[in-house]
C-alpha cells in the first residue's frame, strides 16, 4: 500500500478490507475500467442497468466514486473493537489508491436506515480515491418505510415499486424463485434482487461489474 494508505490503516481505518491485483490473469477485457463498455442488445443479460440515487446516476463499471462525493455522500469504513463496538471513519477522496487493484469494504449511507456497500477498482495508473471506478453496489433498503426507498431507482424504476412480479417483467431473462431474481456470472454484469417473504417487495439488490481478479495476489 502507498504511504498515506498505510497511515490510515495504522489508525485502524481498515480501508476497503480487500485489495487484489487485476492484472495477473492475462485478460485484456479489463485493461481500462474507465472506458465505456461495449454496446449490448436491449433485453440481454449483459445490459448495464443504471442505478440512481436522487439525481445521481451510477453506471457500475463506468461511474467514478467522485460522483458520490459530488452528490454529498460520505464514503465510510467501519472498525469493530474488542468490545464489539463499531467506529465509522470517512474516507478522503484525495487519498491515493494503488493501481490495478480491487477494493471492497466501504459503505455509503443514503438515509439513517438505507445504505449500500460499495467496491471500486483502479486502472494501471495510481489514482486518487475519487477517480476509482465503482465496481459493485449492494443496497439494503428500508423494509419498514417503503416510501423512503423511492429516491433510489433501478433502470429508471423507483425500487419501492419493484415487486417480485414487476422484476420478472423488467428482467425477463433473469432466473430465480419467489424470493430472488438474479442474473449470475454473465459476461459483463451480475444482478441480484431479493424480496420480502410476505409482501414480495424489493428489500435488497446488487449490481456488479465482473472483473478478472487474481484472488491469490499478494500471497
Amino acid at each position: 500500500m502507498k504511504k498515506n494508505l498505510k497511515k490510515i490503516l495504522s489508525l485502524a481505518l481498515i480501508l476497503l478490507a480487500l485489495c487484489f491485483s487485476l492484472a495477473a490473469c492475462g485478460s485484456n477485457d479489463n485493461e481500462d475500467a474507465d472506458s465505456k463498455q461495449d454496446e449490448t442488445p436491449e433485453g440481454s443479460a449483459d445490459v448495464l442497468y443504471p442505478v440512481s440515487i436522487g439525481e445521481t446516476e451510477i453506471r457500475v463499471g463506468e461511474t467514478t466514486v467522485q460522483a458520490l462525493f459530488d452528490a454529498g455522500f460520505k464514503v465510510t469504513v467501519s472498525e469493530m473493537d474488542e468490545n464489539n463496538q463499531y467506529t465509522q471513519y470517512e474516507i478522503d477522496p484525495e487519498m491515493e489508491m494503488e493501481p490495478n487493484a480491487y477494493y471492497s469494504g466501504a459503505s455509503i449511507w443514503i438515509t439513517d436506515s438505507i445504505f449500500a456497500h460499495i467496491s471500486m477498482v483502479t486502472t494501471r495508473a495510481t489514482r486518487r480515491m475519487g477517480d476509482a471506478v465503482i465496481a459493485h453496489l449492494e443496497f439494503y433498503l428500508d423494509y419498514d418505510n417503503p416510501e423512503a426507498n423511492a429516491q433510489i431507482s433501478l433502470n429508471g424504476v423507483p425500487v419501492n415499486e419493484i415487486s417480485r412480479e414487476k422484476a420478472e417483467e423488467m428482467f425477463p431473462d433473469f432466473t430465480g424463485d419467489e424470493n430472488m431474481w438474479f442474473s449470475h456470472l454473465t459476461k459483463e454484469y451480475d444482478y441480484s434482487l431479493i424480496f420480502g417473504s410476505e409482501d414480495k417487495m424489493l428489500t435488497k439488490f446488487t449490481v456488479e461489474k465482473n472483473y478478472d481478479v487474481d484472488w491469490n495476489s499478494g500471497n
